[in-house]
């Protein structure tokens, strides 16, 4: 499906969206609550939250690989 030189990109990008926005759906949740402004604040908290999560997992992921071998 994909070229195998992009598995490893792809599969940070996969996890670094999904994990991103499950935390931040939770996360919102626990700090403010479910009302009419939610979605809002979970769109604003996900837009600073998908960068970091991405790039955290940009560096992070080559050492993991490297310690869990």
């Amino acid at each position: 499906m994909f070229p195998k030189k992009y598995s490893n990109l792809l599969f940070i990008l996969v996890m670094g969206f999904g994990m991103s926005l499950l935390m931040t759906l939770i996360i919102t949740y626990v700090n403010t609550g479910i009302d009419s402004g939610y979605f809002n604040r979970f769109l604003k908290a996900w837009a600073v939250g998908l960068p970091i999560a991405i790039s955290t997992a940009l560096l992070v992921g080559p050492f993991a690989k490297k310690v869990c071998r």
